[in-house]
């Protein structure tokens, strides 16, 4: 039989291996973002605040969007494609994506005309046709307008990414204008309605919506306290409209992204705040835009997601988020 005092040793000499397994693995984690493809930037990220709306052609670290291991197989082959805020981060990459899918793609952007002509010409040497439509997802007006031009142009509305967002940190709830709290709702689910409401009437059985969410949406931010109920809002809006628009065979879903390096977030945190962006998640880093893009194909294609309608899909880079 043993001796108490024996297996106390014993129990006391794994817990120190162990002690010094956690921390020697605590030390190397801490160090190294965690990298599971093509590999990919990560803290300390440039130190940079960008004038709104944010142009990625004054970003010193420019995003990844290209997604170069990425083929194409046709999943959007003759389709027509509008993204909202399809001039930069997010919008640009699926833009892109869309593209080498055999998709021509439109893209809506507010004033950005130098990333948006960029954006023509990645989606161009895709072998693929792209309109640029300057104008305020805010007003109906504009995006009924705007729909009708490129159905008019290309005859035909395919899918529909509503992507375009207005974001703006504040420390307290007293810092949130009217105005301001209007600003952020009327684009980010206004302009969300506007564009659907725009696009149905032209869509065929087999269409594909998908919004634009965010982790904030799903567990809030205190310093985003607008732009996390309107990401809510977005999520409730998509099952909703799944809902209304399943009978018509209309799919409607959502992707919930974490922390992107897009110009949206240099334009709203100060540098010393942008430094360390995306170190909190489980990935120690934020994603680039090509890791968000192959989520939206997934959505867009009938091919892959014929069954899926009224999701929203998180992109986090956090485990269990």
């Amino acid at each position: 039989m043993a001796n108490q005092d024996d297996v106390a040793k014993q129990q006391a000499s794994i817990q120190s291996r162990q002690d010094q397994r956690d921390g020697s693995m605590q030390k190397e984690q801490q160090e190294q973002p965690v990298q599971t493809g093509a590999r990919q930037p990560a803290p300390p990220m440039p130190e940079q605040h960008l004038v709104k709306p944010g142009l990625e052609a004054q970003m010193d670290l420019k995003p990844r969007f290209m997604a170069e291991h990425y083929k194409g197989s046709g999943k959007l082959q003759g389709q027509v494609a509008i993204v909202t805020g399809g001039d930069s981060g997010i919008g640009r990459a699926v833009a892109v994506l869309f593209a080498r899918e055999g998709a021509d793609v439109a893209i809506l952007y507010l004033n950005e005309h130098e990333d948006a002509a960029e954006t023509r010409r990645c989606v161009e040497a895709e072998g693929q046709r792209c309109l640029t439509v300057p104008g305020d997802v805010k007003d109906m007006e504009f995006c009924q307008e705007a729909v009708d031009k490129i159905v008019a142009e290309w005859g035909r509305m395919d899918v529909l990414v509503n992507n375009a967002a207005f974001q703006e940190h504040a420390s307290d709830i007293t810092d949130l204008s009217e105005d301001r709290f209007d600003e952020t709702f009327r684009t980010n689910i206004y302009g969300y309605f506007h564009m659907a409401k725009a696009c149905i009437p032209y869509m065929k059985r087999g269409g594909a919506i998908i919004n634009t969410g965010s982790v904030t949406g799903l567990k809030g931010s205190k310093k985003l306290l607008d732009y996390s109920a309107t990401k809510g809002a977005i999520h409730a809006f998509t099952m909703s409209l799944a809902a209304n628009l399943i009978d018509k065979g209309i799919r409607v879903n959502c992707v919930a992204p974490g922390p992107v390096w897009t110009p949206l977030n240099p334009a709203d945190q100060s540098p010393d705040k942008i430094k360390e962006f995306g170190a909190g998640t489980t990935y120690k880093r934020p994603a680039q835009p090509e890791e968000l893009s192959p989520a939206y194909v997934f959505l867009a294609s009938s091919a892959c997601s014929s069954y899926i309608t009224g999701v929203i899909l998180p992109v986090t880079g956090t485990v269990g988020e």
